[in-house]
C-alpha cells in the first residue's frame, strides 16, 4: 500500500494519471492510468449495458360489464399478443352508471381472463376497483429456453 503523494509522483514519472476506481472500498483504491482512455472505456461501457436494457411497456385493454363474447375473443386475443411480445398488459373493466351496482361482472369478467391466460401471463396486480374502473395487471411468463418449443434439431428427433 502506497501512499498517495508517492502514488502521484509514480503517475507523473510515467506521464500518466493517479485515478481512483473504487472510493466506497476500504482503503479506497486507485489505479495509474490514462484518464483519457478510461473515461472512454467508462463510456463504452455504459453505452453497452443501455443497449441491453430493456423498457417496460403497459398496455391497456378496455372491458364492458357487459361484452359479447366475439368482443372478448378479440380483446383477449390482442392481449396475447401484447404478452407475447413481452409487454404487460393491464385489464380494465370500465362501468358506467348503474353498472357501478354490478361490479361482480366486471370481477367475473377479470377472473375469465386469469383463467383464459394462465399460459401466457401472470398476475401481477388482482383485481382492484379504482372509481368507476376496474383493474387488474398482467405480466407475461418467463420462459426458459427449451429446444422441443424452439424447434431445434433434437426437437425433431425427440417428436420421431
Amino acid at each position: 500500500m502506497l501512499k498517495t503523494v508517492d502514488a502521484m509522483a509514480m503517475a507523473e514519472e510515467l506521464d500518466l494519471d493517479l485515478v481512483e476506481v473504487a472510493p466506497t472500498a476500504e482503503p479506497p483504491v486507485c489505479r495509474i492510468l490514462d484518464y483519457g482512455k478510461f473515461k472512454y472505456q467508462e463510456s463504452i461501457r455504459a453505452k453497452e449495458a443501455r443497449k441491453k436494457q430493456s423498457s417496460v411497456v403497459v398496455k391497456e385493454i378496455r372491458f364492458r360489464p357487459k361484452i359479447g363474447t366475439h368482443d372478448y375473443e378479440t380483446k383477449k386475443g390482442h392481449m396475447i399478443k401484447f404478452l407475447g411480445q413481452g409487454n404487460r398488459v393491464k385489464a380494465i373493466v370500465w362501468f358506467r352508471g348503474r353498472e357501478m351496482a354490478h361490479t361482480d361482472l366486471g370481477n367475473k369478467i377479470l377472473q375469465q381472463l386469469t383463467k383464459d391466460l394462465h399460459e401466457v401471463a401472470v398476475v401481477e396486480q388482482y383485481p382492484k376497483l379504482d372509481g368507476r374502473n376496474m383493474t387488474m395487471m398482467f405480466a407475461p411468463v418467463k420462459r426458459t429456453k427449451d429446444p422441443a418449443r424452439t424447434g431445434g434439431a433434437h426437437a425433431e428427433d425427440e417428436a420421431k
